[in-house]
């Protein structure tokens, strides 16, 4: 996840400014006359020298080079939502621009706290912008922190409609945090929607913990589950939290006695819900049981698949990824 710079963008639309009765789109088509897609390549070249930094440092293509080389890396574009609306607006315009021209930005999210009070007052306006957009460039994926709340930290009322209104005005297709799910209104309706929908959730046990004081029985993280909403596990911050994904692995199975069964469905739902191109390995969204046809008589991960199995995956990056775990787990499970 990742801020590039938007420096013109900000400029131009303060230049604009927020006017509550002007349409989103006339206000869309007004920053792009005033050059809102010029940001579009100063973000690439941003990305362009990050990638050139690290590949130096890891000494990526010589004898010498560090495995981390073989890590490939794709981003969300991250939208400040503490700020006013027209720039709040403009950067989310430049995140769906920037997804659309560069394959590495795979979609957008709004960062920055839940609780503070742009973001509190302005919620309901984010996800209005959010789904207009979603509307204009509806290829462009969606995953927004929604529900990291607590009561104490913000009103009961304001507790009681920021996943609702991320699932069905912004178009999430991830949900960050969701932790005051139960707190929503009719919050059951609200489980059976999300998993009717596929809509993921990204747990993060520990930085809900430190920040929100929310674990154990008083997460909803077992809710979901119960409710066949898929969940994965996130660290949210590690470098705030001092953690990595093991750790919370080991927490999660510590603390909800989560079966080795029950830890291949998480990461086989996170690798479902990643935002890489293409088709799924498996022929029905979350249920890890059957793969599509053309794999369908392979044993899932072998190093030679079929030629009708590997035609397809060479067609899709998410099959790759996904068929490369599968031969993680046979390799790890034969040797266990």
């Amino acid at each position: 996840m990742e801020t590039p710079p938007f420096e013109h963008t900000a400029t131009i639309a303060r230049e604009l400014g927020w006017n509550a009765d002007r349409s989103f789109a006339e206000f869309r088509d007004q920053l792009l006359a005033k050059g809102l897609r010029e940001d579009v390549a100063v973000i690439r070249a941003y990305f362009d020298e990050a990638e050139s930094r690290r590949r130096q440092s890891e000494r990526c293509g010589e004898p010498n080079q560090l495995p981390a080389c073989a890590v490939q890396l794709r981003y969300i574009y991250q939208v400040l939502r503490g700020f006013p609306p027209e720039q709040v607006f403009a950067q989310t315009l430049l995140g769906f621009e920037a997804a659309s021209a560069d394959p590495r930005i795979v979609g957008i999210n709004l960062v920055m706290p839940e609780d503070g009070y742009v973001s509190m007052s302005d919620y309901a306006l984010h996800m209005r912008l959010v789904g207009f957009l979603h509307d204009v460039y509806p290829k462009v994926h969606i995953s927004l922190h929604a529900g990291e709340l607590a009561p104490g930290l913000v009103t009961y009322e304001g507790l009681s409609f920021h996943v609702r209104q991320a699932v069905e005005v912004g178009h999430a297709e991830r949900i960050g945090h969701g932790v005051s799910v139960m707190y929503e209104d009719r919050p059951y309706d609200l489980l059976q929607e999300m998993a009717a929908k596929h809509v993921m959730v990204e747990v993060n046990l520990s930085s809900n913990d430190l920040i929100l004081g929310i674990s154990g029985r008083n997460h909803p993280f077992p809710i979901y589950r119960k409710f066949g909403v898929p969940v994965a596990l996130s660290t949210d911050d590690e470098g705030v939290s001092r953690i990595d994904l093991t750790h919370e692995y080991v927490r999660a199975v510590q603390t909800y006695a989560l079966t080795y069964a029950d830890l291949k469905q998480i990461v086989r739902t996170s690798l479902e819900h990643d935002f890489l191109p293409g088709a799924s390995l498996w022929r029905e969204q979350d249920v890890f049981t059957r793969s599509v046809a053309a794999c369908s008589s392979e044993f899932l991960g072998a190093e030679k698949p079929t030629a009708a199995c590997a035609a397809f995956l060479k067609s899709s990056e998410k099959a790759q990824q996904q068929w490369e775990l599968e031969r993680r787990f046979r390799a790890f499970e034969s040797t266990n």
